[in-house]
């Protein structure tokens, strides 16, 4: 049989075949893509080696090396207390604990949402909903992730400010780069020479708690998630439950994109800026790219600095940082200042 890059077209909902796989819960989305590049799908007979086909999961049959899968199970959510000392993973190369040990007799295969290093502990949430997985991990979700932080030593309320309002961090990258964080909301949650803080997060970096106190000089001794949007923690250590309707239906709207970020602490105010002194029909009308406009004085045949070199009647060059051009005698030849700028002179053209 020859394989054949597009399934039959069908007039129900078509879904992508790796998403109808992961699913399934026959294997993850990435190792899906695998298994149809490799010709081991198909879909009403036809072997699909296209990763962009589509099927109906309620009425096209898809086989995995001839064998017919079952679509549409049973969705199922826990919430997990993950122990210090477990990865955050379904299987892991080292032969480290995973928190997937702990629900070896939960039929179906279950995988964790979001990251928690191998030193921290907290809450995770574990299913086999792929979709809300995948909504709840975007960055443009802005779920918010509340922890609780042990540090060494007594952080300045400056450093804490610097963490509430954005920090630039190292990426686990060779080249080095930067990026900065997200604005969080931080307060002390227990006193003492080594203080807890509650920090509450809307990205989930790799170990980005960590380096964000690290920016500071501050080495982060304990990390315990407490909150995950609309969940709590509320089972020992290595326990897990399963959520019940009320907070499904919550996760998923903590889930839609869009929502406002955190707020940081409010900003200091500023001193409003001095009216400028040019006339109101110099000041009115929308701003305008260079040139902005003649100056009506520009008839004195004078050299501007940036002009220098040049033929007097080209526009001179625009400032190489911002700064207004100047004239020696303080006129613009081509007014390129905007409107407070101390250049300006009364009666534009």
């Amino acid at each position: 049989m020859k394989p054949d890059a597009q399934p039959p077209e069908t007039h129900g909902t078509q879904e992508r075949l790796q998403k109808i796989l992961a699913a399934a819960g026959l294997t993850s989305r990435r190792k899906a893509e695998t298994l149809i590049l490799e010709g081991r799908v198909q879909v009403n007979g036809q072997v699909v080696t296209q990763l962009g086909a589509k099927a109906d999961p309620a009425r096209d049959a898809i086989r995995v090396d001839g064998k017919r899968i079952r679509t549409g199970p049973e969705l199922r959510y826990f919430l997990f207390n993950k122990p210090k000392g477990h990865v955050a993973t379904a299987s892991d190369p080292q032969g480290r604990p995973t928190v997937m040990d702990a629900f070896a007799n939960v039929r179906g295969r279950m995988f964790p949402v979001g990251r928690l290093d191998y030193h921290s502990e907290g809450l995770l949430l574990v299913t086999n909903d792929g979709a809300l997985a995948n909504t709840l991990t975007r960055a443009a979700s802005h779920v918010e992730k509340t922890y609780l932080v042990k540090v060494s030593g007594v952080p300045s309320p400056a450093a804490i400010e610097r963490l509430s309002r954005g920090i630039s961090i190292p990426l686990e990258e060779p080249s080095g780069r930067r990026v900065r964080t997200a604005p969080a909301k931080i307060r002390l949650f227990r006193t003492g020479e080594n203080p807890w803080y509650e920090v509450t997060l809307i990205e989930g970096r790799n170990r980005q708690i960590r380096k964000m106190f690290e920016e500071i000089g501050h080495h982060v001794e304990k990390i315990r998630r407490t909150g995950y949007g609309s969940l709590v923690l509320d089972v020992p250590p290595g326990e897990y439950r399963e959520l019940t309707d009320a907070e499904i239906a919550s996760l998923r709207r903590d889930a839609r994109p869009g929502k406002s970020k955190p707020a940081g602490p409010p900003r200091s105010a500023k001193a409003a800026p001095q009216a400028s002194t040019r006339p109101a029909s110099s000041r009115s009308g929308a701003w305008r790219p260079w040139p902005y406009g003649r100056c009506t004085r520009s008839s004195r045949s004078l050299r501007s600095r940036g002009t220098r070199g040049r033929s007097r009647k080209s526009p001179p060059r625009r400032p190489r940082y911002g700064s207004p051009g100047r004239m020696r005698s303080g006129i613009s030849r081509w007014c390129r200042c905007r409107p407070r700028c101390w250049s300006c002179r009364p009666g534009w053209a």
